[in-house]
């Protein structure tokens, strides 16, 4: 038995909360993953998982088993980047998630973190704020960009790196198109806003929640027309349809190709959310995952971040 992709199938089983999923995303069959993981149980003379005709959870021995299981594979992961890098020239790989409203600038991030550093091999992720909460204390991704009031930074699990500051508007059709880009047009308030037919982001996604609190403040109440967790269909809504949207400024920042667009700040509220990357602050740090942190701290990383996350268009 292969203990370490054993291991490794069980934080994909955690993960995904599925067999067939987790064999999915570890490239086996669902039959090879539930081998794996009774061969592991034998090893152990434990049960890890409850079983039934969908996963039922993991014993208390199994949630054991888990914890080293993360740990061991973080661990495989620092000396197999120690091993093949130097601190100069780091290599291997870094998982980023980020909520979807962050995508753009987590984009970025990654991009000038590959071309400052060519032997890291980022990968980006899209997810909710809950599942970037939930992957980062289960070291399954390297660092999340999001929410940082909401992520439990008290308990001191996390350390966060203060990013920018999240700003939002109404995007609209323009009346007219002539223009060679977005405009960015007057300030509306929430109230006027919630008159207009939206397409918003799912209940579960964090922004929705800032959203919803937003037009309460205002007095107001909404019902979307549409709903997604998906930024690209927000835009393209509102682009082909009769839709508008609420968006927060890096979303319109990446937008401004669509001359068919205007952006108009939102006030009365006038709200602003911070945003930051967040670490898992009790492990090492791979030397991937030191170069990205020395990054997200560095200067001119942080005003291209500013820029383009909407304050200049503000």
């Amino acid at each position: 038995m292969n203990i370490l992709s054993s291991l490794r199938y069980l934080v994909a089983l955690n993960e995904h909360k599925h067999f067939g999923r987790a064999a999915l995303a570890c490239h086996i069959t669902q039959p090879a993953l539930s081998n794996a993981l009774r061969a592991l149980e034998a090893e152990f003379d434990v049960v890890i998982v409850h079983r039934g005709r969908t996963f039922a959870g993991l014993t208390p021995e199994g949630e054991q088993v888990l914890a080293s299981a993360q740990r061991m594979l973080h661990e495989h992961q620092l000396l197999q980047q120690s091993l093949k890098s130097s601190v100069d020239r780091p290599a291997g790989e870094l998982t980023i998630g980020a909520v979807p409203t962050a995508v753009p600038i987590a984009a970025r991030f990654a991009a000038m973190l590959q071309a400052r550093h060519p032997g890291i091999l980022p990968s980006v992720l899209s997810l909710s704020s809950s599942e970037l909460e939930n992957r980062l204390d289960s070291l399954s991704i390297d660092l999340g960009l999001g929410y940082t009031q909401r992520m439990g930074l008290s308990d001191a699990k996390l350390r966060a790196l203060p990013q920018y500051t999240e700003h939002y508007f109404l995007l609209r059709r323009a009346p007219a198109a002539h223009a060679l880009e977005l405009q960015v047009g007057k300030a509306i308030s929430w109230r006027d806003a919630s008159k207009h037919a939206l397409c918003l982001l799912t209940p579960e996604m964090h922004n929705r929640t800032i959203v919803n609190e937003a037009f309460a403040t205002a007095g107001c109440t909404v019902r979307a027309v549409i709903e997604t967790n998906s930024i690209l269909t927000m835009a393209l809504s509102v682009v082909e349809g009769q839709v508008c949207s609420i968006m927060p400024g890096a979303l319109v920042a990446a937008v401004r190709g669509y001359r068919e667009l205007e952006a108009l700040p939102l006030v009365s509220p006038l709200v602003r959310t911070p945003i930051g990357f967040m670490a898992h602050a009790q492990v090492r740090p791979s030397r991937c995952m030191q170069a990205a942190l020395d990054l997200a701290q560095d200067v001119h990383w942080l005003r291209h971040a500013a820029t383009h996350s909407g304050l200049l268009v503000a």
